[in-house]
């Protein structure tokens, strides 16, 4: 049990009725999962108003219902708190309900629309490898130091994120790092989080089905700049046109990164390979196992933020040497017969444009490059041409395929994309619904020295038909193709 008033010590409280309640058992926003003598928050989602549901929530036992209405019947023995906004106050309660875990680590955040993941994960890994235990937010997999916890959203839920971040401090970690959705932004998600350090990578089209305009989701971005407290840090991409924009209202210190004018972080490629690259950071060179101008940036942007977070230059580049690519990010598999599969989750029209104006970078003139791709089901239907005439425009050959189709006809998602494509783009683009066939399709098209790139779904193992999610994986696909041609 703990104190009512303790847990509401950090939110301002409009007006109070019903029961004076002393203590409570737990904290919930879920209805369903109310036990007797919880604190319930009414929260407003996009599609479901938490307070339609205080009524539910006290038949399952709530003494204590924070909301921003209060309902129309009174229960005599709960304790209604009516507050200006519920979401933050429900971050707020899980911060307070957990010991407030984000004070006692140096947490920063990542956000942006491309990079998110390699940012935060190879932060971790830095962190890591310098000798500190650390744990990891992300897309791809949480991690509480060295144990795994499989991730469902890019941002967890309040209740979720802060017992995480509880079970990190006890498990002795002193760094956290995580990626900060616009979702998680424009919801309050990150409530009651303590940042030391924000990095911004990049803005380009996404979630435009969620946030209607550009300028809601950068505003949703901007957000977590703005609330970043003094003596953090903000770290900024300045040649991204929304760098900027991002620092203009911040109480953080202002730091920027850039790989093609003045800035804090300098960074210049001065050769690339299919398996790596030849960076110059503030004037010193380094090997890195990566490749492409957006994983330069990626680089950088660690590079920056564990200088700003007082480690020695000379050794960050030292370890950066080491570290090696995320799971479905520019995933690199050689074929027996001579040619080179990536697998990457670019699933928007700027993160393709990044990986193939890689591959082309590299490649040259010397293969093909054949990519396989499509878009998600019930989400922007804008960027579905946009994304074909990326492939298009950057590829000697397309296959158009299913991506997580969801609730939608995958043949209508395709005849989407092709709307975007004229006659002559049409004649070396190909359409073929069933993923698995058409990753083998593009391995049969495939020749020594030429390089298929598998995109969109990169870490993910599963595709989303129907609301059922089937076993999926990219790689596995390649990796099980490979094994037939060495049969």
């Amino acid at each position: 049990m703990k104190n009512v008033e303790e847990l509401l010590s950090g939110i301002t409280v409009v007006e109070r009725k019903g029961a004076a309640v002393k203590e409570v058992s737990g904290v919930e926003s879920d209805s369903r999962q109310v036990k007797p003598d919880y604190l319930f928050v009414a929260v407003r989602g996009a599609s479901v108003d938490g307070h339609t549901f205080i009524p539910q929530a006290i038949a399952q036992g709530a003494k204590v219902v924070v909301c921003e209405e209060f309902p129309a019947e009174l229960n005599g023995e709960v304790s209604y708190i009516k507050v200006d906004d519920s979401s933050i106050a429900f971050g707020l309660l899980a911060s307070a309900w957990y010991g407030n875990p984000s004070r006692e680590l140096t947490l920063v955040g990542v956000t942006g629309t491309n990079g998110k993941t390699t940012t935060a994960t190879l932060l971790y890994e830095m962190f890591r490898s310098l000798g500190y235990k650390a744990g990891l937010l992300s897309t791809v997999c949480n991690y509480i130091d060295t144990v795994k916890v499989p991730a469902t959203h890019t941002t967890p839920d309040p209740l979720h994120l802060h017992r995480l971040l509880r079970e990190m401090v006890d498990a002795g970690c002193q760094y956290a790092f995580m990626e900060v959705s616009s979702h998680s932004a424009a919801q309050h998600r990150i409530a009651g989080l303590d940042f030391d350090g924000g990095i911004f990578t990049n803005l380009t089209r996404d979630h435009i089905d969620y946030h209607k305009t550009v300028e809601a989701y950068l505003k949703a971005k901007k957000s977590f700049f703005d609330g970043l407290p003094e003596g953090s840090f903000a770290l900024t991409n300045i040649d991204d046109k929304s760098g900027l924009v991002m620092l203009q209202n911040t109480r953080a210190e202002k730091h920027t990164y850039s790989l093609r004018t003045i800035a804090d972080f300098k960074a210049r490629i001065i050769e690339s390979r299919i398996d790596g690259m030849t960076l110059e950071i503030n004037g010193k060179a380094v090997e890195v196992m990566f490749v492409g101008k957006f994983n330069a940036y990626n680089l950088l942007a660690v590079y920056g933020a564990t200088c700003l977070l007082g480690q020695n230059p000379d050794e960050v580049l030292r370890k950066m040497s080491l570290l090696v690519p995320v799971a479905g990010r520019f995933q690199t598999l050689h074929s027996s017969r001579g040619y080179t599969v990536i697998v990457d989750y670019a699933h928007t029209p700027d993160a393709l444009n990044n990986v193939l104006t890689s591959i082309r970078e590299v490649l040259g003139n010397r293969g093909h490059i054949i990519t396989v791709v499509g878009a998600g089901g019930n989400r922007d239907k804008g960027k579905r041409p946009m994304m074909a005439r990326e492939a298009v425009n950057l590829s000697d050959r397309v296959i158009l395929t299913s991506d997580n189709p969801r609730f939608e006809n995958p043949n209508d998602i395709l005849n989407d994309m092709l709307a975007g494509l004229d006659t002559e783009q049409r004649r070396k683009t190909l359409t073929q619904a069933d993923r698995r066939e058409a990753i083998r399709t593009a391995t049969q098209f495939a020749n020594r020295g030429d390089v298929i790139l598998v995109a969109g779904k990169g870490h993910e193992d599963y595709q989303e038909i129907e609301g059922v999610k089937h076993h999926f994986d990219d790689k596995e696909e390649v990796e099980k193709l490979f094994a037939e041609e060495q049969a």
